[in-house]
C-alpha cells in the first residue's frame, strides 16, 4: 500500500485501508490508533486529525467493512432471479466473504450498528435492501421481515462462528449441512409468511 509522504497528506480513507491492512494481518487486536500510526509510519496524533480515537476508527472500519461485505455480495447475487436460488445464492456469498476476510467479518458482526446513527443507518438501510431483494416474492410485513432477518442472520453468523472456531468436528461436509441449513431457512422464512399479520 502507498503510503503518504507527509502526515498532512493523509487522510481519512488512508487510515481505515491501513486499519483493515493491519485487521487482516493481525487480528482484531491491531485495531488500534497507535498501531495503525505505525503501519503508516506517522505518530498518533496524526490520526487524530481524521479519526478521533480507538472507538471511531472501529466503527469507520467497521462500516468501510459493511459496505465491502454488500458490494461482494450483491456482485455474487446479480442476475438470479429465481427465488430460492436468490436466497441460497446470498447464504453462500455471505459464508465466502467470511472465508475470504476472517478477521472483517468476525469484528463486522460483532459491532452493533444503531439505526439513530447516520453513517450506520445508511448501510442497515443498504443491507436490509440487500435482504429484501433476497427474499423478495414472500410479501412479509415489516415485523415479520425483522423476525425473518433475525433468523437468518443468527443462523448464518452462528454456522460461521462455530465454523471459523473449529468446532465442526463431525465427519460431515459443513458445505451440506450449510446448504441443508439455507434450505430450512427458507421453510422458516414461510413459516413467518403464514402467520397472523
Amino acid at each position: 500500500m502507498g503510503r503518504p509522504t507527509k502526515e498532512n497528506s493523509l487522510t481519512s480513507e488512508d487510515v481505515i485501508e491501513a486499519a483493515i491492512s493491519c485487521l487482516d494481518r493481525e487480528g482484531e487486536s491491531a485495531l488500534g490508533v497507535n498501531r495503525v500510526a505505525r503501519e503508516l509510519g506517522i505518530k498518533p496524533p496524526a490520526i487524530y486529525k481524521h479519526l478521533n480515537g480507538n472507538a471511531e476508527l472501529r466503527k469507520a472500519v467497521v462500516l468501510t467493512i459493511w459496505r465491502e461485505f454488500l458490494k461482494y455480495c450483491q456482485g455474487k447475487t446479480k442476475g438470479i432471479n429465481e427465488q430460492r436460488q436468490l436466497f441460497k445464492a446470498g447464504g453462500i456469498a455471505n459464508r465466502d466473504f467470511a472465508k475470504l476476510y476472517p478477521a472483517r467479518y468476525k469484528v463486522m458482526m460483532q459491532y452493533q450498528l444503531h439505526p439513530t446513527d447516520k453513517d450506520a443507518n445508511a448501510v442497515i438501510k443498504q443491507a436490509m435492501g440487500w435482504f429484501q431483494q433476497g427474499i423478495q416474492g414472500y410479501d412479509l410485513t415489516e415485523n415479520q421481515l425483522i423476525d425473518a432477518m433475525r433468523m437468518v442472520n443468527a443462523a448464518i453468523y452462528g454456522f460461521i462462528s462455530v465454523e471459523q472456531a473449529g468446532m465442526m468436528t463431525f465427519q460431515r461436509s459443513n458445505d451440506e449441512s450449510y446448504e441443508i441449513m439455507l434450505d430450512a431457512l427458507i421453510v422458516g422464512i414461510e413459516y413467518i409468511r403464514g402467520r397472523e399479520k
